[in-house]
């Protein structure tokens, strides 16, 4: 049987969540309004901390990176998938995946640093207040941003070579609506076990070690919040965490039931089920934890509707 590596692979094709004409159409509306609500709701935050002058603190500037990561996490996998849904289509190009798994890895790895970040931002805020100012400078900042997209930038590039160089006995059907490393590399003849250790490595690298990170600040933070005498002071001090906690664990809980599904599992549904509460639902839902569960920019929020009122 002739090998075949994915430089000469001209299409890919996609299992997709249904074969249903009647189901696609259903599927299509459904995914527009997410993806729709996913990128007003992120804008929206975004516009509410640059028209806010008492949002230009070192946190907001890093939420609205993270909107902003988060329209281009989907972006990298939804419009193409809508536009499969619509054309009853299920194929994607070559030098389409890669380019899909080249900004999926990108956003994603960015999201986890940020989340990192503002755990840091978090710990510094609580535990050295009277420092904050200082150690939270604008240089840190933008220093700490052009790191992370840097990090970003290098796991992505480094999937994409590792993609680029897996060799496939047949055509390419990905169970799934969008190109992953994990799938990719499941459907490859020349898969072996070093390979997924690869993979595996990388998401401990790059997804553990924010973890790592996010854990230790909150550690850190606990630890400081018991230290406190009243319970007014107590909650004060944990409702500033109370939207990044949340958000975190939306996140890396979806992110670790799509990683363990597309490893472990060999039902399709399951995956697919996985992947749309990652690359989907988390990202719509970012902005309604922190509109909903943050004083700072429900004011900033009203502010900006009497703005454009």
């Amino acid at each position: 049987m002739e090998t075949k590596n994915l430089t000469r692979v001209l299409e890919i094709l996609f299992l997709g969540l249904t074969n249903d004409p009647e189901l696609q159409s259903v599927l299509f509306g459904l995914f527009l309004s997410m993806y729709l609500i996913t990128v007003l709701g992120n804008l929206i935050i975004i516009l509410a901390i640059r028209f806010d002058p008492h949002l230009h603190t070192p946190m907001y500037f890093f939420l609205s990176i993270l909107s902003l990561a988060d329209i281009g996490f989907s972006s990298s996998t939804i419009p193409k998938m809508l536009t499969n849904l619509w054309t009853h289509l299920k194929s994607i190009s070559y030098a389409g995946c890669l380019t899909q798994v080249a900004l999926f890895i990108w956003f994603g790895c960015l999201d986890s640093l940020l989340l990192a970040v503002m755990a840091y931002d978090r710990l510094v805020a609580i535990c050295q207040p009277l420092h904050y100012t200082l150690i939270m400078n604008p240089r840190l900042c933008v220093s700490l941003l052009l790191l992370l997209l840097f990090i970003g930038l290098l796991d992505s590039l480094a999937q994409c070579l590792m993609v680029s160089q897996f060799n496939f006995c047949t055509d390419v059907e990905i169970p799934s609506f969008f190109c992953n490393t994990p799938q990719l590399l499941k459907l490859s003849c020349d898969y072996t076990s070093t390979k997924n250790i690869f993979i595996f490595l990388f998401a401990i690298v790059f997804g553990g070690l924010p973890v790592s990170g996010i854990l230790y600040s909150y550690a850190r933070i606990v630890s400081s919040i018991l230290g406190i005498p009243s319970a007014s002071g107590k909650y004060k001090a944990f409702s500033t965490c109370g939207s990044h906690l949340s958000v975190v664990c939306l996140f890396y809980g979806t992110a670790i039931g799509a990683y363990c599904s597309s490893i472990i599992s060999d039902a399709n549904r399951k995956v697919m089920v996985a992947s749309v509460m990652y690359t989907m639902v988390t990202p719509m839902l970012n902005p309604f934890v922190y509109s909903l569960r943050n004083r700072d920019i429900k004011r900033a929020l009203k502010k900006l509707v009497s703005m454009t009122a």
